[in-house]
């Protein structure tokens, strides 16, 4: 099959809006952050406007930009599509390497046209659906790398349990045996529960222990935009999920979250914290991607709803006793950013106003004019509350002209040393961000 360029799916894209090109955002990304983000009027449209750089690759030598006072290094190239990191114990780093598994059929034009937008940009790349371990040698300083497990299936999440590594593909959480300074685990994974794999518009799992190993935490993303497939198919989606690790009996814990791909332990509260990846379709400034507290039994608005109480009218059946019951989340990250990973970090390596507060990935737009996300930002917390704006820690992912794309970033984790550790799954790299020699 020939490939279509970029610029005519764009073309093609502009004539089914009539003119949706030129639907510029009207908010600076830092006017939609924050506990109250501005919230202009929805608009529709038959194809929503989009743009999305060609992937264009790092060169050699080439590296993201880093906020002043910081530096940046690559540990780990020519992976296949890296898309979360963990650390464990012994200080070795794991590298999901993954994608979706492509099983969500194409109904609409829509579809095709942004599936092919998106693959332009790198972001549809085959994923290796395999885990990497990295491991920095004591003598060389080098990183080396290992196979650690293969023939996953779009894996995303994983979690380290006593002896028992636990992996979150997308139609299931496996386990795998685990012991302290192998490099590959040999032993197949047992099956340990499912979960949700119908259509998967979202496949991430994200995954999450709890403090005390009784408990794993589990993001699964809804099925569509906006129900445009049926209600039926989001069963147990939109939704974490809490796993009873000495069953694996599970129930809903938290609902109403299009697509919560990070969660974490906030380190002063102890209260669980998520990322959430809002709607699309309804302008270039609406929906502020968001972190947000989760409290047991909490509804977040989805479908029906966002940002609290602000309804989507594109829902059908409307549901007011649900808008009632939605919260608003706690801060907003700008629209369309695409936030994929979360790192809540109490104390690092890197200079002292990067202390005490969250990292996150963004993974970057795809239907906003002018590009938001593509970077790693850092919100501050005081008193376990997030305050202030984000902070630009590593960007440059793309062109000054928005027409390459080098790298995208994902996942987070902070290694022994400190240092921030970033995956970059069109750039197939893992980044480690440190403080700059004074």
């Amino acid at each position: 099959m020939n490939k279509i360029p970029y610029r005519s799916v764009l073309a093609m894209a502009c004539v089914a809006v009539l003119g949706g090109c030129d639907q510029k955002a009207s908010y600076q990304p830092d006017q939609q952050s924050g506990s109250n983000p501005a919230l202009p009027r929805a608009q529709r449209f038959l194809v929503p406007p989009m743009q999305v750089p060609d992937k264009a690759g790092w060169k050699q030598g080439q590296t993201p930009t880093v906020a002043p006072g910081l530096k940046i290094e690559s540990i780990a190239t020519g992976l296949m599509h890296p898309r979360q990191l963990y650390v464990l114990p012994n200080d070795d780093i794991l590298v999901v390497e993954s994608n979706s598994p492509g099983t969500e059929p194409l109904t609409t034009p829509k579809q095709l046209i942004a599936g092919i937008v998106k693959n332009q940009s790198g972001k549809g790349g085959k994923g290796g659906n395999r885990i990497t371990l990295l491991r920095k040698n004591g003598t060389s300083g080098q990183w080396e790398k290992h196979t650690f497990i293969e023939n996953l299936n779009s894996p995303f999440g994983v979690q380290l349990i006593g002896d028992s590594l636990y992996v979150a593909n997308t139609d299931g959480i496996v386990k795998f045996p685990y012991v302290t300074g192998e490099t590959e685990i040999k032993t197949p994974g047992v099956g340990f529960t499912d979960l949700p794999n119908t259509i998967n518009h979202h496949w991430t799992k994200s995954l999450l222990a709890s403090p005390d190993g009784s408990k794993l935490y589990v993001g699964v993303g809804s099925n569509s935009n906006i129900t445009e497939n049926g209600l039926a198919v989001e069963y147990r989606r939109a939704d974490i999920l809490e796993v009873d690790v000495a069953t694996g009996a599970s129930r809903i814990f938290a609902s109403g979250l299009r697509n919560p791909t990070g969660l974490q332990w906030e380190p002063t509260t102890g209260k669980l914290w998520a990322i959430v990846n809002e709607r699309d379709e309804i302008g270039a400034d609406l929906v502020p991607d968001y972190m947000t507290s989760v409290h047991e039994g909490a509804f977040y608005g989805w479908p029906y709803s966002y940002y609290g109480q602000n309804v989507d009218t594109r829902v059908k059946p409307q549901r007011p006793d649900m808008v009632a019951k939605a919260i608003k989340p706690d801060y907003a990250l700008g629209s369309h950013v695409a936030a994929l990973g979360l790192l809540m970090s109490a104390s690092n390596a890197l200079p002292a106003k990067y202390q005490g507060g969250a990292f996150i990935g963004e993974h970057g737009s795809w239907d906003r004019s002018p590009l938001s996300g593509y970077e790693v930002v850092f919100v501050a917390f005081k008193d376990g509350t997030p305050v202030g704006k984000p902070q630009s820690v590593v960007s440059g992912f793309y062109s000054k002209d928005e027409k390459q794309l080098f790298g995208a970033p994902v996942g987070l984790v902070q290694d022994k040393e400190g240092a921030i550790l970033v995956a970059d799954d069109v750039g197939d790299t893992v980044w480690r961000v440190t403080a700059a020699a004074k």
